[in-house]
């Protein structure tokens, strides 16, 4: 019986009986192989913008690669909730996001959002002011991927990547990197950030208090969300 399951076996990897007995290891070392493999930039500008205007199908199936790359399943509520924006900047290949908000509770004053960003792709940067409410406090841990995370907070780092012209000047000269399962949270309320992927790409998950996007201030006055 023994003799019959290893058969069997052979039969479901190849399709066929063969004297290749090696072959289910083959494929299992290719898939490891495959995800050995780092991520890396598949789209720029030229497929982003479309006679000038910003194509959100292509970015939205840039991010579809990405998360097939990195085994992340694109659910139906994602298909439905999920956003891509380049800000209003043009440059969506080195300034932009996707992201989806899993949850925005203005009651009980708790947010949860991924954020996903491709090779290079940086979020412009930002703060979270009073309004009517509380200003945004936030903790970040990469899952896929790695970034720098930027604060205005702390001593200039040395050997930063280099800031997008279409965003201009940064107030965030201090940096880490952070791998998957890095948390941090912001240093300081009310203080400018931002995250900027790697090569690899990055993907995010936030935690939060209540998202008031009233209380959005961006360093670059022309970016909007």
């Amino acid at each position: 019986m023994a003799l019959g399951i290893l058969l069997v076996s052979l039969v479901a990897c190849t399709g066929k009986t063969s004297n290749d007995a090696d072959c289910c290891k083959n494929e299992q070392a290719n898939c490891k192989n495959k995800k050995a493999m780092s991520y890396a930039k598949k789209y720029t500008n030229a497929d982003f913008y479309t006679d000038g205007k910003f194509n959100e199908e292509v970015a939205m199936q840039a991010y579809k690669d990405m998360f097939a790359h990195y085994d992340v399943p694109f659910t139906d509520f994602m298909g439905k909730e999920m956003w891509v924006t380049d800000f209003g900047l043009g440059d969506f290949e080195n300034v932009g996001m996707g992201g989806i908000f899993w949850v925005n509770d203005e009651v009980h004053n708790y947010f949860a959002h991924a954020i996903y960003l491709l090779p290079g792709q940086m979020i412009p940067e930002h703060a979270h002011v009073k309004t009517k409410f509380a200003p945004k406090h936030e903790t970040w841990m990469v899952t896929k991927g790695w970034a720098y995370n930027f604060s205005e907070v702390g001593d200039e780092t040395p050997n930063a990547p280099a800031i997008p012209t279409s965003h201009g000047p940064v107030k965030s000269k201090n940096f880490v990197i952070q791998n998957v399962g890095d948390i941090i949270g912001l240093k300081e309320i009310e203080t400018f950030h931002f995250l900027m992927a790697g090569p690899e790409g990055a993907i995010v998950d936030e935690w939060a208090s209540y998202h008031d996007n009233d209380g959005l201030r961006f360093t670059n006055a022309n970016a909007a969300l």
